[in-house]
Parts: C-alpha cells; sequence; structure tokens
C-alpha cells in the first residue's frame, strides 16, 4: 500500500506507481495538518466509503483506490481487502475525508495529534498560564506495505 509521511504541516500519501494507474491520479496526494478535523480507527473501511466512484479501480470488498464523488465533495479512498483503516475528515483542500488501509492506524494517530503540550514556568506559575512549548514532529514513514501477495 501506499507510504503515509507525517511532517509538521502535512500528511503525504505517497502512491505507488500502481495505486496512481488504479486511481487514475498523477500526484501523491497532500493534505495540511490544519485541515484533518477528526482521525477514526476502523476495523471494517468498507462502510466509510460514500458516494459514487468519480475516478479509480473498485472490486468489491478486495480493493478500493480512486476519489468518490459524494454530496460535500469528493473523498480519496485506498482500501484494501478487510484491513484496518484510518478514516480522516477535513476542513479544507481537495479532500472532504481520506479512507486509507494501513496496519499502523494508531501509531499514526499517534503523531496526528494536533495538541501542542503547555510547560509550565520555572517558577511554579499555573500551566494555563504558560506559553505553548515547541512541538516538533518529524518526518516519518508510518505505511509501508506491498500491494502484492495479498
Amino acid at each position: 500500500m501506499a507510504n503515509l509521511r507525517v511532517h509538521n504541516d502535512r500528511l503525504e500519501v505517497h502512491l505507488t506507481p500502481a495505486e496512481k494507474t488504479l486511481a487514475m491520479r498523477s500526484a501523491d496526494v497532500i493534505v495540511q495538518r490544519d485541515d484533518i478535523r477528526s482521525a477514526t480507527i476502523t476495523d471494517d473501511p468498507w462502510i466509510w466509503i460514500r458516494g459514487i466512484r468519480r475516478r479509480g479501480s473498485e472490486v468489491p470488498l478486495v480493493l478500493a483506490v480512486g476519489v468518490w464523488k459524494t454530496h460535500g465533495g469528493s473523498d480519496f479512498v485506498l482500501v484494501k481487502r478487510k484491513r484496518q483503516a484510518i478514516v480522516l475528515e477535513l476542513s479544507g483542500g481537495e479532500f472532504a475525508r481520506l479512507v486509507l488501509s494501513t496496519s499502523r492506524a494508531a501509531e499514526l494517530i499517534d503523531r496526528l495529534k494536533v495538541g501542542v503540550p503547555v510547560v509550565a514556568d520555572a517558577d511554579g506559575a499555573d500551566p494555563e498560564d504558560a506559553e505553548p512549548a515547541e512541538h516538533h514532529v518529524p518526518s516519518e514513514v508510518f505505511a509501508e506495505e506491498e500491494t502484492s501477495g495479498d
């Protein structure tokens, strides 16, 4: 499956050449972290696919890759069999939702957490009055899965 990379400001979904062909898409999917409203882990990603396939490929309960058109916009789907998936609800950008199969969904959600830790002053001031600490998230690959063999 695709490689998911988390950066300080964005999530990149690097599609394999086969996935790009099946999705009828030439570019990878890039989502700004500020646009992510919620993230959900699901054991049955097929129930999260909504709308009508606009561009892409689908073999029900086996593979779904591409763009699904909904009343509220478009969703990008990359689902393989009954693998665990992450569903990202988005507030802006090209897509309204991403549904992505990954074996490391819990770790991906931990890395995507938006909350910035708060550090109290050395003089013991209330943590609520303290300034937010610098929060650095290194670029990291979260899912490197093979598309063949399943």
